[in-house]
């Protein structure tokens, strides 16, 4: 045993199981350490007489178990048990009472105690049974409490990725959309990748894709809110460069921290199937699908939203398409893939492997296969460092639904 004057007592075996033992009587620490030594469990025990003393113990060591007086000089009780707790926060904790007070070791029990033991009616092989059963029924108890969490932050997050991603609003069978979105979180954090495409009663189709920076509950709400202001702004008649603006006077009063941006990207593509109008706020560019093959289009755009405020600064550009071009939206997770120690995937690899299998015509072949070459590429490096957010959409060949 350690004495709180830094004495040890007792063999020097290797020490098993580490207790810290609260009693403010000598001949009662004594006992419990002459049953440690004859127990069948190695264990290594620090003396401490008072809570207070206890708790500098605390400050500086975690133990593997706390055995506690109910009856300290400075505290007594469910009082003493609850400073414990507090500090000493998933240790498991037995407390020792006299035989009159074996209600109070009840009680504790009730209140979060894993166990108790009646002075004078203890030995070795109890103390043994006691430490061993508290330690495991914490282990429990903490296990129990980590998967509710975890079972909570999924039905949250399932709850936030069904605002992030929903289901494409489409009036008629005029336009294939393929949506993919692929999980890439430390810690199983929400990330703030949203899309979304709305058919007009005039038959434009309006196509958004959009990047909070950062992960986690915040910036999973912000994109829900941008998101659903989008399509509110698209179904009110409103057009892109104003919805733009709009977006951003949004997400500036809605942000958390004021370092918060997000990346954006706007399609109206005609019902005419002829052009497409684009507006860009900092997002990466789109892959176009052509007969002729893949490229990489960039058009002129402004800056992320929430960067260098500025009204009226995002320009549409207008493009000249027909009814056999595919457009492919994404987040940047898709490029910025570790594929080797300190390389990652990059906009050039991303574009030399969607021309490989551009004779996937179909679009949902041709995502998918992006994606999972994307994935395995990453796979030894920890697979996808941010999440993942695909958009393919083109014009059907009928006006039949795909």
């Amino acid at each position: 045993m350690i004495g709180t004057d830094g004495v040890r007592f007792g063999g020097s075996r290797t020490a098993m199981v580490s207790l810290l033992l609260i009693e403010d009587d000598f001949g009662d620490a004594v006992l419990v350490e002459e049953m440690a030594t004859e127990a069948a469990v190695e264990f290594d025990i620090v003396w401490a007489r008072s809570l207070d003393e206890a708790r500098l113990h605390l400050g500086t060591a975690r133990p593997d178990c706390v055995v506690l007086d109910l009856n300290l000089p400075d505290a007594r009780g469910l009082d003493a048990l609850d400073a414990v707790q507090r500090y000493a926060s998933g240790v498991p904790v037995i407390v020792m009472t006299g035989l009159a007070e074996e209600g109070a070791g009840l009680n504790a029990v009730a209140e979060g105690a894993q166990d108790y033991l009646v002075k004078g009616h203890v030995d070795a092989q109890l103390l043994t049974r006691a430490v061993r059963y508290a330690i495991e029924r914490k282990r429990a108890e903490l296990a129990s409490a980590a998967l509710r969490a975890s079972e909570q932050r999924s039905r949250e997050n399932a709850r936030l990725e069904r605002g992030l991603l929903p289901v494409p609003l489409l009036r008629s069978g005029r336009m294939e959309v393929v949506t993919r979105y692929r999980a890439g979180r430390v810690g199983g954090l929400l990330g703030g990748d949203f899309f979304d495409v709305v058919e007009g009663d005039d038959g434009t189709v309006h196509v958004l894709i959009g990047d909070v920076c950062g992960h986690g509950a915040d910036e999973a709400a912000l994109g829900v809110g941008l998101r659903i202001a989008w399509r509110t702004l698209v179904l009110g008649g409103i057009d892109a460069e104003t919805a733009m603006s709009t977006l951003e006077e949004l997400l500036v009063a809605e942000r958390a921290r004021s370092h918060i941006f997000a990346t954006v990207t706007s399609m109206v593509l005609a019902a005419d199937r002829r052009t497409v109008e684009i507006v860009r706020a900092g997002h990466p560019g789109i892959l176009l699908r052509t007969p002729g093959g893949v490229q990489w289009l960039e058009v002129p755009g402004g800056p992320a939203l929430g960067v260098g405020r500025r009204r009226g600064q995002w320009e549409k550009s207008i493009l000249e398409i027909d009814d056999r071009t595919g457009l492919v939206l994404f987040t940047d997770g898709l490029f910025e893939a570790r594929v080797g120690p300190e390389e990652r995937l990059g906009e050039d690899g991303l574009l030399a492997y969607a021309r490989s299998c551009d004779d996937q015509w179909d679009g949902a072949e041709f995502v998918d296969s992006m994606i999972g070459h994307v994935e395995g590429l990453a796979a030894p490096y920890g697979g996808l460092s941010d999440d993942v957010a695909v958009l393919h959409v083109r014009w059907t060949e009928t006006e039949e639904a795909s």
